[in-house]
């Protein structure tokens, strides 16, 4: 490979301002305002030819990110901005040395339409650069209609595969796109039967997945080198949720394909597959920990689809079994270099290999970008420059068992103060996903303001193999119950630890986070002083219907199991009466996810039985953390931290509000 030359970089990280320090003396904490900006910097990337590179920048408070572009070899030069408002851009693409490809997104009405159906309308355009920057210009790529971009085409620079959906069609018309013409081809159509078509890097289409009602089996279909006819591989009824996805062929043998399945065992590994015979050949690497996920070439140009690795979690730390030697040289000398190195990709590099932009985010980093260039690194710049490291918390992984024996993994961010410290434990939403927190923004604000944070992973969170992600739905939804045992008993294990003081403890959740926190300030057995359930199911009943009518026709093992769990699990709505702790309710006026709808029935039942409450309306605010600006966060996390400090806890640690 011809890209051994960056396992030499042999300067030291220049113009870095991350520092470390002693936590002896007390560290005040940052203003609010700080905690609620959005991110200064995202998105770095660099041109094919490893000469341009552009970047999003948020340049105030409440402005929206700007496209700029700099020369790669001169980041002190002025660079080209673009701004595409009313439009606001979400992200990009480099489609050719000298054209982007961009996402934006803009808000079109007041109210949501439906589950899923929210405010905002999405679309592409391509921005055209010029040696003058007067004449670069943009433009929307309008034929798109409702749809956008899959990627580039290698062996065709100038090519990109699109994806639009006709109307009243749920099974988008996949097509070749000139950047140059602004023409199109149809490559393939998507059907009923045959939908989230996949690609190799060279435009060809490889991979898709179906559901046969008749037998409530999903379907992996492959499309062999050459040929136009799609055949079924793999097939897995509804009722196995065992993983399996196929992430591309095996370089050692073209006719095979690499895939990651359980294959009938606890966690997931990498295996070899054989499509003509439909038959596993060999298993390349599993844990008996938990499942493993392929780890691609940093260089999508001369090595599309190559897997060089594979990646998983011991406790905090994110490690590799590497299949390539100078890729793994390369990570290991990148991760010395790097200050606070923890979650550290090569996001971006040039075709020729030759410069790269490597990205860091940790508990102590909020982000930071580096260019490798001309054998040397540099600081682009950071996510938050606002912050310092030696303010910021740490986050450890701890172990403990639930009441009925299982084993729990949690999170914990540990304030730089002195113990025992008030508890806030916030549990991821999904439910059903995995977490293992680098830098997480709501926690180390709580960590900032004395609060330790535990983010438990509690079944059904995945990651951890099979058994423990069925745990919580298999026999009749757990949520209310034993998944919310898990997370209990996380913070009783604190406490007995002489973390945490029993009686400043509180559940602070978002989405099926914001549930739990719902079913928290219900519990008759209460250990919590207060609960802030933010965008929160209440309803099962009314989320299930969602559920059915919105995946009736693409099911897919998601679907199932979130219907499994809200059809048996507790309902918020039915505990109202319950409540025997302040409550801080918060929603976005426009969530398409969990509809206002929620948080309207569930605040009217408050008031019915006359239950102490606070509630927060976020107007303009979708589900997503993506639609939470600066005002937004200023009054929420203003009005959650006055809500901790006065309406939960007191200077003596006794309930605020009873």
């Amino acid at each position: 490979m011809s890209d051994r030359i960056f396992i030499f970089i042999c300067c030291a990280v220049s113009s870095v301002l991350i520092s470390s320090t002693c936590w002896a003396d007390k560290i005040e904490p940052y203003p609010i305002e700080d905690w609620a900006k959005r991110a200064d910097m995202q998105n770095v990337s660099l041109s094919p030819d490893g000469n341009k590179l552009a970047l999003l920048k948020i340049p105030s408070s409440e402005g929206n990110p700007i496209l700029e572009v700099y020369d790669a070899n001169n980041l002190s030069k002025k660079p080209f901005k673009m701004d595409a408002d009313p439009m606001e851009i979400t992200g990009f693409y480099w489609a050719t040395d000298d054209k982007i490809l961009f996402n934006a997104r803009q808000v079109v009405r007041k109210k949501i339409d439906g589950f899923n159906d929210g405010v905002y309308k999405f679309t592409t355009g391509i921005l055209t650069l010029d040696k003058d920057p007067k004449k670069s210009k943009w433009t929307r790529l309008r034929d798109l209609g409702r749809g956008g971009v899959r990627g580039p085409i290698l062996g065709k620079p100038d090519k990109f595969i699109t994806y639009a959906y006709q109307s009243g069609s749920r099974s988008p018309i996949y097509y070749e796109y000139d950047v140059n013409t602004k023409k199109r081809k149809v490559i393939t159509r998507g059907s009923e039967a045959i939908g989230g078509i996949r690609f190799d890097g060279f435009g060809n289409p490889l991979f898709a997945r179906g559901y046969n009602g008749s037998t409530d089996e999903y379907l992996t279909y492959y499309r062999a080198k050459g040929s136009s006819d799609w055949e079924i591989i793999n097939r897995m009824h509804r009722e196995n949720f065992e993983s399996w996805r196929v992430f591309g062929v095996d370089p050692l043998n073209p006719d095979d394909l690499l895939v990651v399945a359980h294959n009938g065992a606890n966690t997931a590994g990498l295996w070899s597959f054989d499509p003509k015979t439909k038959k596993y050949k060999e298993l390349i690497y599993r844990r008996p920990d938990g499942d493993v996920f392929p780890f691609f070439h940093s260089n999508e140009y001369q090595y599309p689809d190559l897997i060089t690795g594979i990646a998983y979690t011991e406790g905090r730390e994110q490690k590799f079994e590497w299949f390539d030697g100078e890729e793994k040289a390369l990570y290991e000398q990148l991760k010395v270099l790097i200050p606070n190195s923890d979650r550290m990709s090569i996001s971006s590099r040039s075709r020729d290999g030759m410069s790269m932009v490597v990205a860091n985010r940790g508990p102590r980093d909020p982000g930071t970008y580096y260019l490798v260039k001309n054998g040397a690194i540099k600081v682009i710049g950071s996510r938050m420059p606002w912050f310092s490291s030696d303010r910021l918390a740490d986050v450890k992984e701890i172990k403990y068992k639930s009441r009925d024996g299982k084993l729990i993994r949690g999170f914990i961010t540990v304030p730089n103060s002195e113990g025992p410290h008030p508890l806030v434990v916030m549990p991821h939403g999904g439910p059903f996903v995995s977490e293992n927190p680098s830098y997480d923004g709501w926690a180390q604000l709580l960590a900032n303001y004395g609060y330790m944070v535990l983010q438990p992973q509690y079944r059904g969170s995945r990651g951890y193999g099979l058994d423990f992600y069925k745990s919580a739905f298999i026999d009749g939804g757990e949520g209310g119950y034993k998944m919310q045992d898990d997370k209990d008993d996380g913070a009783l294990h604190l406490v007995e630890q002489g973390l945490v003081d029993p009686d400043r403890m509180a559940m602070f959740g978002w989405s099926y986070g914001g549930y739990a926190a719902l079913i928290a300030a219900a519990r008759e057995d209460q250990i919590y002083q207060c609960a802030i359930a933010g965008a929160a199911v209440a309803d099962n009943l009314q989320q299930l219907n969602y559920y059915k009518n919105d995946y009736t026709a693409f099911r897919t093992a998601a679907s199932e199991e979130q219907i499994r769990m809200w059809e048996d699990s507790i309902s918020p709505i039915k505990e109202v009466e319950k409540v025997n702790i302040p409550l801080f309710v918060i929603h976005g006026d426009v969530d398409q996810r969990v509809p206002p709808k929620h948080a309207r029935k569930y605040l009217a039942a408050l008031e019915k039985a006359g239950i102490p409450h606070k509630a927060l309306w976020l107007e303009g605010a979708d589900h997503f953390y993506s639609t939470l600006f600066y005002h937004h966060n200023v009054k929420f996390y203003t009005e959650l931290l006055d809500f901790l400090d006065n309406d939960c806890f007191q200077k003596d640690g006794s309930l605020a509000l009873k």
